[in-house]
């Protein structure tokens, strides 16, 4: 990793630092609607937190990545069964990217 990477990652870490979950995936596990709304959620604002209440940290960590395969995100950090995801959108909007908005 070089040293852009480096802070690009900081930097998006920091910004994620202060939202909240916006997509719960808990029993049933990654459905359609939940995949759907991670989907629709990233579109709009690009990085975002997601709880998983899926098991132990394997099952969390399986999950992560299946989130980020199904919905053609990267994984930013993993904290406990807290994800943050980013997908940059092609035309952001201005008022809703958690990229765009002042810290």
């Amino acid at each position: 990793m070089n040293m852009t990477a480096k802070q690009d990652a900081r930097q998006l870490r920091a910004i994620g630092h202060k939202l909240k979950p916006v997509v719960t995936v808990a029993g049933k596990g990654l459905t359609e609607g939940v995949i759907g709304e991670i989907d629709r959620a990233l579109e709009q604002h690009e990085l975002i937190k997601i709880k998983l209440a899926v098991g132990d940290r394997t099952a969390r960590a399986a999950t992560a990545e299946a989130v980020c395969e199904a919905c053609g995100a990267q994984l930013v950090q993993a904290i406990g069964n807290v994800i943050l995801v980013l997908r940059r959108s092609s035309k952001p909007d201005p008022k809703l990217s958690n990229l765009l908005r002042p810290l």
